[in-house]
């Protein structure tokens, strides 16, 4: 079992905080049964932690000995992005990724790692709105404020607010595979997001529900990826033209519509090949990537590696 410490100091924001505890700690979720062993960790004076606003606090028996004895050590936003985070949480950081830990940001979490000296010459995200801050307080740190998160493997900063919800789901899609990362999205009701396969990955964020946005025909297009599917098809669907369908599809997804569409294809192949025993063949033509040449073409240049390779590694990681 795995184990996730969260860091809590005094001010925190709340909503960075409920979001990892929800998912890695809920048993409403309905998680595997080597799921992690969460332990959310004060720092500074045992007792009760406030948290931002006069509405809620923390009681937890954990420190500083358990968040920098986690397998991940996650922490959820800065109490202050403009002064510095307590120095007894960033030597405990910095002993945690000395000893293998994986250290993740969420929001203005990534002012803590940023002192740590751990995002020295990375890209990192942080909330859009503490991009500039970030960049000028820390310039070692490429700031990229235009991305749902980036994950160098050992160190992973997120996006703000709401993206902790895809940051948590890609450190499950990460750590159990593609069908329970899926499964808890839909039981989050949040759209799943697109796999990474490389050291550094960058997401880009699905579009809001709201009734003019392309939910529906991303929604429709997902359910028909193993079919031909064209621009044309996608602006009928969406009742447009495909110079306007393109435009907005840009706009909200940050890619063209194929190239989405692809992604989404090579996703579907990632789950059946972590999932089944299917044939490389049956894999190709029910992600919709037609014959097992072209899928290997185009799985190898997404995710580095060809299908059976991919198969063989991730299964020998479950394992292990």
């Amino acid at each position: 079992m795995a184990s996730l410490a969260i860091a809590v100091t005094t001010g925190m924001p709340f909503l960075e905080l409920a979001i990892p505890c929800h998912i890695f700690g809920t048993d409403r979720i309905q998680p595997p049964p080597d799921w992690y062993d969460l332990r959310v960790c004060a720092i500074g004076p045992a007792g009760e932690t406030p948290l931002a606003g006069p509405w809620f606090s923390t009681r937890t028996p954990y420190g500083v000995a358990e968040l920098v004895s986690a397998d991940t050590v996650l922490v959820p936003a800065s109490a202050d992005v403009h002064g510095d985070p307590p120095d007894e949480l960033v030597a405990a950081l910095r002993t945690a990724h000395r000893r293998g830990a994986r250290v993740v940001s969420l929001c203005s979490g990534a002012f803590t790692l940023a002192a740590t000296g751990l995002l020295d010459g990375r890209t990192a995200a942080t909330h859009w709105m503490y991009a500039e801050l970030l960049a000028e307080r820390y310039p070692a740190v490429s700031v990229d404020p235009s991305v749902l998160y980036v994950d160098h493997g050992d160190v992973l900063t997120g996006a703000g607010s709401t993206a902790s919800i895809d940051v948590c789901l890609h450190l499950i899609r990460e750590d159990y595979g593609t069908e329970v990362a899926n499964s808890l999205a839909r039981q989050l009701v949040a759209p799943a997001h697109r796999p990474g396969g490389q050291a550094q990955y960058i997401e880009t964020p699905l579009p809001e529900r709201s009734d003019d946005s392309l939910a529906p025909v991303l929604h429709w297009a997902a359910e028909r990826l193993r079919h031909p599917i064209t621009v044309a098809d996608l602006a009928r669907h969406a009742n447009t033209s495909p110079r306007t369908l393109v435009r907005r599809f840009h706009a909200a997804t940050g890619t063209t519509p194929m190239q989405w569409i692809q992604s989404q294809r090579i996703a579907r192949a990632r789950e059946l090949l972590e999932s089944t025993d299917l044939p490389v063949e049956r894999v190709a033509e029910i992600a919709g990537l037609g014959t097992a040449a072209n899928l290997r073409r185009h799985f190898a240049r997404a995710m580095g590696v060809p299908p059976v390779d991919y198969r063989r590694t991730y299964r020998a990681a479950r394992a292990a």
